[in-house]
């Protein structure tokens, strides 16, 4: 069983290594040129594959929240250094639930961001010159990379957040919390963190399977994975869209 205590040191182990994880000086790979570009590839295949959940009106606000916020390739520095700043006073006022949605949400930043500088590398090695990244490219390094079972719990992280939220928003008196501390956060330049609960809030209020959306999400996304690591040519299925 996990307890208040053990959810926050969890919360606060997960945001160190996320910090150290983002820190040039702790890890040089950040450096990398095919870092960035990378991360811009992969939010353009994101946004190409969540196209069905764009164009469902009470899909698109949470398939939006999670490009943006959950697994795109914004710089969530600010949201997590927010987090530290207010640790002790969010474990004492948030539920268990909404604080291990954020030690999850953490959790999957880490993990994708350690992924990345290893893609970065792997890009590094095989095309040092800097081509153009393309599908093929991609699947090389990725195949390069391997670690299936963190792939697989990566995209487990995915919908554990979805997951998170939706339960936190049902709730009693979590929405009412949210609307009440709206003006003291932004006053305490806790804003980051404060908009990125609304937004998770209010993309979840307008969807209506939850479980429905995250399922197809882990599903697709488990495919992407399994065809990207056995080599099939068209990984994305973009070529039968």
């Amino acid at each position: 069983m996990v307890t208040r205590s053990n959810l926050q040191t969890r919360l606060q182990r997960r945001l160190r290594l996320y910090q150290r994880l983002c820190d040039p000086a702790c890890e040089p790979r950040n450096r990398l040129p095919w870092l960035p570009r990378l991360q811009r590839w992969q939010a353009q295949r994101l946004a190409r594959s969540f196209a069905p959940f764009l164009q469902d009106p009470a899909q698109r606000p949470a398939a939006r929240f999670f490009l943006s916020d959950v697994y795109g390739d914004q710089d969530f520095s600010q949201r997590d250094a927010d987090i530290a700043r207010v640790l002790p006073l969010m474990q004492r006022l948030l539920p268990e639930s909404l604080l291990r949605t954020l030690a999850d949400a953490i959790a999957l930043a880490a993990l994708s961001h350690a992924f990345d500088l290893r893609m970065a590398q792997a890009l590094h090695a095989l095309a040092p010159s800097g081509r153009g990244l393309d599908a093929e490219l991609y699947a090389q390094a990725y195949r390069r990379v391997g670690h299936p079972r963190l792939r697989a719990r990566q995209i487990a992280l995915i919908e554990a957040v979805g997951h998170g939220l939706d339960t936190a928003l049902r709730m009693p008196g979590v929405r009412r919390l949210l609307r009440l501390s709206r003006r003291p956060a932004h006053a305490a330049g806790l804003g980051t963190l404060q908009s990125f609960l609304e937004r998770g809030f209010e993309a979840f209020a307008a969807l209506g399977d939850a479980q429905g959306f995250l399922a197809q999400i882990r599903d697709a996304e488990t495919q992407v994975m399994r065809r990207l690591l056995v080599g099939d040519p068209d990984p994305f299925g973009f070529a039968s869209a």
